[in-house]
């Protein structure tokens, strides 16, 4: 007996247009019923609305099982860039590697369950582990006061410029103006603005360095600092530094300076040496614990001695028999910044770094990371503008200037990169450098990773110089998604769920 067959040879009439989506991402979007969930919930009886809302009958939620919700995290997952999946070279940033042993340690039982309100006498190994960290730092920067308090980079400029503006008041002086390097991190001058200064920008020559003309004729008796990134943001070591620091604390002004590149020359020379008065150390970006997404951050201050009672309160305290206390009664201090003493778990991360480097492994990791970027600098400056002579610290300054006669622009070459299955460089900054491309390679990266960096770029270049304007403005073609309109995200979000 023949069975009757239904077969279907053709489309239906109409499709969902879901060009570009795989089929669990489709079905997620075409398959959503109501009523369909992944769990059993009771019913909600009598149940009163603490936000003082009406109930809502429908929340406007797909309705999904459970293996496709599972699908759908696990592809965006795999979308993903991450430092554990490829070269980050992001400038600035320093994604560098995050070793699985510190991540061991801070997942150790008695350590991940400590808890902050406890007694100080049932928590003395973690407060030791906090006093170790603070002699590490105070060793490795040549200043002796520490505060752990700090929850990112940003917070420590705040807390040092704190302390900076506490110092003056119990002084007696009334100072207005901060004086700001013009290729500072934008946290800079926003933080003195919060402090309630005003902001004098200070040039940098066309050598890359501070302009010392225009830093004296701004130097007066009304300055309160002078924050600096040293090695600044473009990657230079600024050779006049010391002078600058005399010259602040001749009028009694202080010297800031911006830790955020303190991993090119952590054992090579301690900033207390070249003046500085105050600096903030971002833990992720010297000392490995996680940055962005992974983090949260830390960024600790360490101040010379005649700031020291000006630190934020708590911080940790060893008694000569041995025990450890949370220090809170200082006179002069800013007070709290936060609730408790900072992100524990990134404590336990730097320090089991530096247990496991030593100080001549930090030493190493600090040439490796500015011997990488040399390397990159010298196999690409002949393709790309180089707006500095260098020899650069631990990041690489280039620009578009060559590819712009072409008609290629920093963002395309991004762009490029990201179509050869390669995480793009920091564009555009520092802002002082049009066309900036900020390359930083870290010491994490092997020279094999590094070399295949190179012949991605130097492809590029020959790409661009051979007029395929088209090619790079469509790329990435090869993505989940395209390029997106960014100037349009940033002014016009769109931040409801289905808008």
């Amino acid at each position: 007996m023949q069975q009757n067959i239904t077969t279907h040879t053709n489309k239906p009439a109409s499709l969902p247009d879901n060009r570009g989506l795989r089929f669990d991402e489709a079905l997620l979007i075409d398959r959503s019923e109501q009523g369909r969930t992944g769990v059993d919930l009771e019913p909600l009886k009598g149940t009163k609305l603490r936000t003082g809302q009406k109930k809502r009958d429908h929340v406007g939620l797909p309705g999904l099982s459970e293996p496709q919700v599972i699908r759908h995290f696990v592809r965006l997952s795999q979308k993903n860039f991450a430092i554990d999946t490829g070269f980050y070279p992001l400038g600035s940033c320093t994604m560098k590697h995050n070793p699985r042993l510190n991540e061991k340690m801070a997942r150790l039982p008695k350590l991940a369950n400590i808890h902050p309100l406890q007694d100080p006498s049932t928590m003395q190994g973690t407060l030791e582990i906090m006093y170790r960290l603070q002699t590490w730092l105070s060793t490795l920067t040549g200043l002796p006061g520490v505060s752990l308090n700090p929850a990112a980079g940003a917070h420590g400029e705040l807390a040092g410029m704190m302390v900076i503006h506490k110092a003056h008041e119990i002084k007696g002086r009334q100072r207005k103006v901060v004086l700001v390097s013009d290729s500072a991190h934008g946290t800079n001058p926003a933080t003195a603005a919060m402090c309630g200064y005003t902001i004098k920008t200070i040039p940098t020559t066309e050598e890359g360095f501070v302009d010392m003309e225009a830093f004296e004729a701004a130097l007066n008796d009304d300055v309160a600092a002078f924050m600096l990134t040293n090695p600044s943001t473009v990657g230079l070591f600024d050779p006049r530094v010391k002078e600058i620091a005399d010259k602040l604390h001749e009028v009694g002004a202080y010297f800031y300076c911006d830790g955020a590149n303190f991993n090119a020359i952590v054992g090579r020379v301690r900033p207390a040496d070249f003046g500085v008065d105050v600096m903030h150390i971002n833990l992720h970006k010297t000392f490995s614990t996680p940055h962005g997404g992974g983090g949260p951050g830390s960024g600790p201050i360490v101040v010379c001695q005649e700031l020291s009672d000006y630190l934020p309160i708590p911080h940790v305290i060893r008694h000569e028999d041995g025990h450890f206390e949370l220090e809170t009664n200082i006179e002069h201090s800013i007070g709290r910044i936060r609730a408790f003493s900072g992100h524990f778990g990134m404590f336990i991360r730097a320090l089991s770094y530096m247990y496991a480097h030593g100080a001549d492994g930090l030493k190493q990791a600090s040439e490796d990371a500015v011997l990488n970027a040399n390397y990159i600098m010298a196999q690409l400056k002949d393709l790309y503008h180089a707006p500095f002579q260098g020899p650069c610290m631990h990041e690489c300054l280039l620009t578009d200037k060559h590819q712009r006669q072409h008609g290629i622009e920093t963002m395309d070459i991004a762009k490029t990169l990201i179509e050869h299955g390669m995480h793009p460089m920091t564009v555009y900054f520092p802002l002082v450098v049009k066309g900036a491309m900020l390359i930083e390679p870290t010491e994490s990266e092997s020279k094999e990773t590094i070399d295949h960096f190179i012949t991605i770029m130097r492809h590029i270049a020959t790409e661009a110089a051979d007029g395929n304007i088209e090619m790079f403005k469509q790329n990435p073609i090869s993505t989940p998604r395209r390029r997106v309109d960014e100037v349009g995200a940033a002014r016009k979000p769109k931040l409801v769920w289905g808008e």
